[in-house]
């Protein structure tokens, strides 16, 4: 009976022409922005927490499990969903659409006093409450818009 052959490793090319300041050499300035928003993104803010609870119109079974739930109406589409197809999401993006990556002192492309400003916002009018599929399209749409504005003026 022969041994089965582990898979060889892939080898994975690793760019030489991008400066990695951060974390003892492994992570670009991308990276290490990317790390930075990832960990603000993942703070429990109870304000975002609860403002869910104003889309909410009636207990209801959900369609797709069958178990009772609470149903809310999307701002932007006005479909009704489960409460876990809701999302409290920022009237103003986070990152503005004309970011301008060059600007002042910014660390990492950002100044995160005004991207934790535009991120821990109280509740009230600084947020939608909208449908998975709604957020997906706005979020998008978003990118894209950043996409251009970062193309156009590099």
């Amino acid at each position: 009976m022969s041994a089965k052959k582990k898979p060889a490793k892939k080898v994975i090319k690793r760019r030489t022409d991008i400066e990695r300041p951060y974390c003892n050499g492994q992570w670009s300035e991308a990276r290490m922005r990317s790390f930075a928003m990832s960990a603000l993104r993942g703070a429990r803010w109870n304000p975002r927490m609860t403002v869910i609870a104003r889309a909410f119109i009636r207990k209801d079974i959900n369609p797709a499990t069958g178990k009772p739930c609470k149903i809310h109406r999307c701002e932007s589409c006005q479909g009704e969903f489960p409460q876990g197809k809701m999302r409290a999401d920022h009237a103003e993006s986070v990152i503005p659409i004309a970011h301008n990556w060059r600007e002042g002192d910014n660390f990492c492309g950002y100044n995160w006093n005004e991207v934790m400003r535009r991120l821990w916002i109280e509740k009230g009018e600084g947020w939608n409450v909208i449908c998975e599929d709604c957020h997906k399209i706005k979020t998008s749409e978003e990118r894209a818009g950043r996409e251009f504005e970062k193309r156009l003026f590099s």
